[in-house]
């Protein structure tokens, strides 16, 4: 096997005589990066070359595709040089997207079933009309120069009953009408979104974009020619799965990438890799310019800006390197009935700006904007589980689970879909975490720990003889109950009011300033910042305490508090 290599052009003059005009080739999608916004597309060709120069032709790729990140490479049994790499921008009449055409096909035929509904109901309206003008024909008081009789009684029976049977067909006709016109209406809005997902700008389906790869062989032979190239419209986000077995105090979380592209292509079994690189942020730091602080000076009469021929437009995703796509063969998951189902791991690359994960199995991504779940890895993390409350917001108890990374993963931001043992608690978010970091997963309410929280008493009472002032004396009592079979760390938090003013003296009478932490003795009671009062209690199964709380506010009389309640 012998790989590309780069020769003089006067070498090139003596070896190469035949020059072909370019030959539209076969590719397929082989690999794809996804960044959090675009991609890195690698496209795989096999071609039989004779010796000379050739043109090899790319045909049909996206129209959004960033021409400046163009790279091509190669291998194969000739000695070959690449010459030159050139994209130009094809126009096509309508789509070159076989479902698009599809979905347009099948649009105009609904079209059409609308209009032919739509001239049946006029028919059906004429027909209406001219039954309503024949009943008033017949219905009509007689001339008085005319000898015609009168209709008999059988007449008027008949011609009710011809009058009702004909409004009934009418109706019933019309109420078919009207349940086709919707069902119609549905499948055009189901089809008009769909085509709006797969022509996410006006000019894809309009255009196209051909990649022209000129390449000179010293001797015929096979080439395996790669085309990688940066497009818009693809993106991915984490999500996790968290099952927290409580009987076992561990959690098994479940680490997804939410994948989604609109780019124009399909990727059908590629080699699928997650980065959290984000090209489109350049690789540098921003630079500063200098803060001018001047005096304002008048402005001159405006006068229109234009643009010129020499307008540069920058694409917002730029690619700088280019990707590395290693991929072996995937391993099929095999089930067993005697074993749970679980997802293959993919394997990390920590570079040192950001990760990628490369899954093990070949994926297939449509382009319609779907979000398709790809699993990256299964991990079983020991769990220290705890209950928080804020009984004055609400009597309930929040089961939560503090947890160490201890992956090779970094846990990127993302929703949490949080399930306790076999049952469904709800959602909630995870901030980026590095492997060894410690986080916290919530699990939702749980009823196995009763707080009920009520006031005891609220009073006020004049103080001083000569520098009269009052005084508000606030007192409640907090019960926690563990109804459960096994002893539970519980930490819930109150408030004490705390004083923005020198005239505004704020006591805490209960617990006592001797009962909390310190930094010398910890304790379960702790008052921190902003007056917020934590406990922490260790209950044993069918544990019930009694926490007091009690606090006063003094002022002068004079002054107007708020914040009272």
């Amino acid at each position: 096997m012998k790989t590309l290599r780069f020769i003089s052009p006067a070498l090139l003059l003596v070896c190469f005589i035949a020059v072909l005009r370019a030959a539209p080739i076969e590719s397929r999608i082989t690999a794809v990066t996804v960044y959090t916004e675009g991609a890195i597309v690698t496209r795989t060709a096999h071609i039989d070359l004779s010796a000379g120069q050739t043109e090899l032709a790319f045909e049909e790729l996206p129209a959004a595709l960033v021409e400046g990140s163009l790279q091509v490479s190669g291998h194969g049994m000739a000695n070959v040089t690449i010459l030159d790499v050139n994209a130009r921008t094809i126009f096509v009449a309508a789509s070159s997207d076989p479902r698009v055409k599809s979905i347009e096909d099948n649009l105009t035929a609904l079209q059409k079933k609308v209009r032919a509904l739509n001239d049946r109901g006029a028919v059906l309206d004429h027909q209406r009309a001219l039954l309503g003008i024949i009943e008033s024909a017949v219905a009509a008081p007689p001339a008085k120069d005319t000898t015609a009789p009168r209709p008999s009684f059988d007449d008027w029976q008949k011609l009710l009953a011809f009058a009702d049977d004909n409004r009934s067909k009418f109706a019933a006709e019309q109420q078919s009408l009207d349940e086709q016109r919707q069902e119609l209406g549905d499948q055009i809005t189901a089809d008009g979104a769909q085509l709006g997902n797969l022509t996410r700008k006006a000019d894809h389906g309009h255009s196209n974009k051909t990649v022209t790869v000129r390449v000179a062989a010293t001797s015929a032979g096979s080439l395996d020619l790669t085309l990688a190239y940066a497009v818009p419209g693809a993106s991915w986000t984490p999500a996790y799965d968290a099952r927290l077995h409580s009987d076992e105090h561990a959690v098994e979380l479940t680490y997804f990438g939410l994948v989604q592209q609109n780019t124009g292509e399909d990727w059908k079994d590629i080699a699928l890799t997650l980065s959290t690189a984000e090209p489109s942020l350049g690789g540098a730091a921003p630079e500063l310019h200098p803060w001018i602080v001047d005096v304002i000076q008048p402005e001159p009469a405006s006068t229109s800006a234009t643009w010129n021929d020499e307008t540069i437009v920058i694409s917002k995703f730029q690619v700088s390197a280019a990707p590395s796509h290693g991929y072996s063969a995937s391993a099929t998951m095999g089930s067993t009935f005697d074993k749970k189902a679980s997802y293959n791991a993919a394997s990390v690359d920590n570079a040192v700006t950001s990760a990628s994960f490369t899954i093990p199995v070949a994926a297939t991504i449509p382009s319609d904007n779907t979000a398709q779940k790809v699993g990256i890895a299964t991990a079983r993390l020991d769990a220290k589980l705890q209950y928080q409350s804020t009984p004055r917001a609400l009597e309930a108890a929040f089961l939560s689970a503090s947890v160490i990374d201890s992956t090779d993963y970094p846990l990127l931001a993302g929703y949490v879909i949080a399930f306790l043992d076999d049952s469904f608690v709800g959602t909630s978010s995870l901030k980026t975490v590095m492997p060894g970091e410690k986080f916290d997963l919530a699990f939702g309410a749980d009823e196995g720990i009763a707080i009920k929280r009520k006031v005891v008493n609220r009073f006020t009472e004049d103080t001083g003889l000569i520098n009269k002032g009052k005084r508000v004396t606030y007192e409640f009592l907090v019960t926690i109950t563990n109804n459960k079979k096994t002893a539970q760390h519980m930490v819930f938090k109150d408030l004490v009011p705390v004083s923005r003013n020198e005239k505004i003296v704020v006591k805490l009478l209960t617990p006592a300033e001797r009962d909390l932490s310190t930094a010398d003795e910890p304790k379960e009671t702790s008052l921190e910042a902003d007056g917020k009062l934590v406990w922490r209690l260790d209950l044993k199964p069918g544990e019930k305490r009694e926490l007091p709380l009690k606090f006063s506010i003094e002022y002068p009389s004079e002054v107007t508090v708020t914040g009272l309640e």
